[in-house]
């Protein structure tokens, strides 16, 4: 098999992959691309479990027009011709597309193009919207320009270290291990992480500043004050290099750094230690995500982070500036192209009149846009209100993923049109659309994408398509040529769009816009076909690309000059109360990814953390009378949702924590969405996923129970339940407050058509209310059921691997009935290492039995944590204190 070079299609790190694909088989071996300087050969779990991503079950494999099979002719003159009757009859604004940092560069340029270029509407927005426009708007204000002015290679050159906002260690897990060798190589290397939460990035962590949700700008406020009393500012740069420092000094009194920590709840002693590394530390790095960005005030925390950088000048080079860490893999290439709706192509936008003519100029047209559209939240709020008629969804999930999703999933059954294109036939939104159409997954796309440094790394097929799916560009096109643009969408593959694409960036430029990869515009299809990974800008100055930008202090405002912005920090839009008295903070596991279409394939990554859950502070749990590993119901004013209890001292008092993942098509009641602030931030538009007002009881069912099985259940008669796919079989966690009455009938219904005989075991306890049974076919266990009336049920890891056998014993038959597992049974307990599939209760045993005292040797010993090294935080955290 021939080695094929491409990228991760998971967060902003841009991993390269080297992968070996057998067609035939849809076989596909993943390692890390050793020569790719993303990653120099390192992948997390994700990464590594790409190959378990592939199977053909559940995929879109035809295009569907109200619900029925069709062409793609047909279903491509629908789209085309009720787009175009939708806007002679109600105008462009009334049509939209919502886009996603999945599409590939050369997809997003197409769909740009054709809303904005040719529709004459600036209705194209995209999720991207949801993780970091707060970062392209702060970007803009300093700037001049949406521009990371640094690289990865200054994570090794830093002397200062500061993680904001950011969970690095499973959000960006590479970029973390990348920290952590760099810790290790250098023992002067400080590490400051910034979060309401103890995360696993605080394995690292020197200095853990555990602020109050929110506080960030105060924090960042007070430490400017600080740099300019204690003359740690460089004044030459300030004067030389930007412009408006003295209006950007907070007005916060001579006593403000014990009101800063009494405002951002943190010991004085504390934020002066951190305040005085910043001050000392010339190579200082402020890495930052969605702590930051996802907030109402979310730009202002952006230009609070960069007014420090600008005022000791530590910004272009090596070893220092801020820098912002996307979520997405191709969050930046969409930036490129104008994927958010304020934007046009190549970081021009509607703001600047001469840019709407540049742009028109260059795609020879006369109906572009000449204003900005809706941006993601109210886009679906305009739908709600009938103002958008016909929208397509391309590569998303936004009745998961968007804030207030019962609304959005409200809007989406009354819009009289609903396109959405994807590459998995079943999730909350291709169930709302009019027309599906199969677009070609990951090992399919041909491509580019650009990671969080600006690098732009070529995404390769390895397999053919499956069953009749397209490229999103290539279906993008067709549309626009039945809908009258055939001229203007003439390609043939995406190497000429990227071409066209490159030459934009340069059209009209003379160094005036950050980016520009006119270098690469007159590429061969052999020289596209090859591409290797680059950083913009690529032209004829910097003809090999570029790794870090400003550092000769000149920046693309009309003076040249960064500014400064004024912050005043502001209080969150909505505000506990005695309703909602808890503050919801949302975010990403480990393992899994958005909503679970793609990870929840692979049963390696179901291994941890496999059901929604809610963490929450010990002393909060008590005053809510929730119990470990119990259920609870979580409200808002928005939506509810049900959650497994995990209390955690980690957590900040007064705060919980949910993960986003869980979909319909995985959970009955986990889309977080449904829970979140719709509220957004006056200047990105960004919404607010890091507090929203809550309240948490506990859910208490009549029954709860789980079912382990070879095949999908085909009917789950449970009110609360959560499916998950192992290697063998498929687990579901269950409760309801009406007790089946026929869970036996419906156990044997699923085996109606079974080959061989059935041979059940049962046993009951009616008065307890315990129920117990087991299906065995040709001696091997194939259906497990236990119902109690409480979460006392029998542990499920050792079931898994009696699932794995062929033949079952007869001592675990009669276990399988008494809910005890036999005496030699080793349970390995929740799988804590992926990549080596080691649980929590082998490591503890082991650490019990040989003495282990550090993560080191408990690697030596059972290889945990040795793989990609995600684990890492969490065998530390089961080692005695004194390691």
């Amino acid at each position: 098999m021939d080695t094929i070079k491409t990228t991760c299609p998971y967060c902003g790190v841009g991993c390269g992959i080297s992968a070996q694909a057998d067609a035939a088989t849809r076989q596909v071996k993943i390692s890390g691309d050793m020569s790719h300087p993303a990653n120099f050969g390192r992948l997390c779990a994700k990464g590594l479990a790409l190959g378990e991503t592939l199977e053909l079950q559940g995929r879109l494999l035809s295009p569907l027009c109200h619900g029925q099979q069709s062409t793609w002719e047909a279903a491509l003159n629908l789209v085309a011709d009720t787009f175009n009757q939708t806007i002679a009859e109600y105008g462009a604004d009334s049509v939209a597309i919502y886009g996603s940092g999945q599409l590939l560069t050369e997809d997003y340029y197409v769909a740009n193009k054709l809303m904005k270029g040719f529709i004459g509407s600036g209705n194209m927005d995209t999720n991207s919207r949801l993780c970091m426009s707060s970062s392209v708007a702060g970007h803009k204000r300093a700037f001049g320009s949406d521009t990371v002015p640094g690289c990865y290679e200054d994570f090794e050159l830093a002397g200062l270290v500061i993680l904001i906002g950011s969970n690095a260690a499973w959000c960006h897990p590479v970029i973390f291990q990348r920290l952590r060798a760099a810790k290790l190589a250098n023992s002067d290397l400080k590490i400051v992480v910034i979060d309401p939460r103890r995360t696993a990035s605080c394995d690292i962590a020197d200095l853990h500043l555990a602020i109050a949700s929110s506080s960030d700008a105060l924090l960042f406020n007070g430490l400017l004050q600080y740099l300019h009393d204690h003359d740690a500012v460089n004044s030459r740069y300030i004067q030389d290099h930007t412009e408006g420092y003295t209006q950007a000094l907070p007005d916060i009194g001579h006593d403000y750094l014990s009101q800063a920590a009494q405002l951002c709840g943190l010991p004085p002693q504390q934020l002066e230690t951190f305040y005085q590394w910043f001050a000392e530390t010339d190579n200082t790095m402020s890495l930052y995500s969605q702590g930051i960005n996802q907030s109402t005030s979310g730009t202002d925390k952006v230009n609070a982070i960069i007014n420090c950088h600008l005022a000791t000048g530590r910004i272009g080079r090596p070893g220092m500036g801020p820098f912002s860490l996307t979520g997405q893999p191709n969050a930046m290439g969409g930036r490129e192209v104008g994927g958010l709706s304020h934007q046009l192509a190549a970081h021009m936008d509607f703001s600047n009149p001469e840019d709407v003519g540049r742009v028109a100029r260059f795609w020879q047209t006369e109906n572009i846009a000449q204003k900005q559209g809706y941006p993601a939240v109210e886009l679906f709020d305009a739908m709600a209100e009938g103002k958008i008629k016909a929208v397509w969804i391309m590569g998303t999930n936004p009745v998961v993923s968007l804030p207030n999703a019962d609304k959005v999933k409200q809007a989406l059954q009354n819009c009289p049109f609903v396109v959405v294109s994807d590459c998995i036939a079943e999730t909350d939104t291709t169930a709302l659309a009019h027309v599906l159409l199969p677009a070609q997954g990951w090992s399919e796309k041909d491509g580019t994408v650009t990671n969080s440094e600006r690098r732009i790394s070529r995404q390769r097929p390895l397999l053919p398509p499956s069953g009749e799916a397209k490229p999103d560009w290539w279906i993008i096109c067709q549309v626009a040529r039945r809908m009258g643009f055939a001229q203007a969408f003439a390609y043939e593959n995406p190497g000429q769009i990227f071409q066209e694409h490159a030459a934009l960036s340069g059209f009209e430029n003379d160094g005036q816009r950050d980016f520009d990869i006119s270098g690469l515009a007159g590429l061969s299809p052999d020289g596209y076909a090859q591409l290797t990974p680059t950083q913009w800008p690529v032209n004829a100055r910097h003809p090999q690309g570029t790794a870090r930008l400003f550092a000769n202090g000149q920046f693309f405002t009309a003076s040249a000059k960064a500014q400064f912005v004024p912050v005043t920090p502001q209080t969150p839009a909505n505000l506990p109360d005695g309703a909602f008295p808890l503050v919801l903070n949302t975010g990403r596991t480990r393992d899994q990814w958005h909503t679970m279409t793609r990870t929840a394939i692979a049963p390696v990554l179901n291994r941890h953390k496999p059901e929604p859950y809610v963490e929450i502070h010990p002393d909060d749990a008590a005053r809510h009378h929730l119990q470990a590993n119990g259920l609870a119901t979580l409200t808002s004013h928005w939506g509810r949702m049900v959650a497994r209890v995990r209390i955690d001292a980690g957590q900040k008092p007064g705060n919980i924590f949910v993960p986003m993942h869980w979909s319909g098509q995985y959970a009955s009641q986990g889309r977080m969405g449904a829970l979140v602030n719709p509220c957004v931030d006056p200047v990105s538009k960004q919404p607010e996923s890091k507090h929203t007002p809550a309240d948490i009881c506990p859910y208490q069912p009549a029954w709860q129970g789980f079912v382990l099985t070879r095949q999908p259940l085909a009917k789950i008669p449970a009110d609360y339940w959560v499916k998950i796919k192992h290697q063998d079989y498929f687990q579901y966690e269950l409760a309801g407050n009406n007790l089946a009455e026929t869970w036996q009938t419906l156990a044997r219904s699923d085996f109606s058509g079974a080959s061989g005989s059935v041979q059940w075991l049962h046993y009951e306890d009616a008065a307890a209310g315990h129920f117990r049974a087991a299906a065995i076919v040709c001696g091997q266990l194939r259906y497990v059921v236990s119902l109690a009336p409480d979460q006392g049920l029998p542990p499920r890891h050792w079931l898994g691997h009696v699932f794995a056998q062929t033949k079952i014993t007869a001592a675990e038959r009669k276990a399988l009935l008494s809910g005890i597992a036999p005496p030699d049974t080793d349970d390995a307990g929740e799988v804590v290492c992926v990549c080596f599939n080691v649980g929590a209760n082998t490591i503890k045993a082991a650490i019990r039995g040989q003495g282990l005292k550090t993560p080191q040797e408990v690697g030596r010993c059972l290889q945990a944590g040795t793989g990609c090294g995600s684990c890492l935080p969490e065998i530390r955290a089961m080692l005695p204190l004194s390691s």
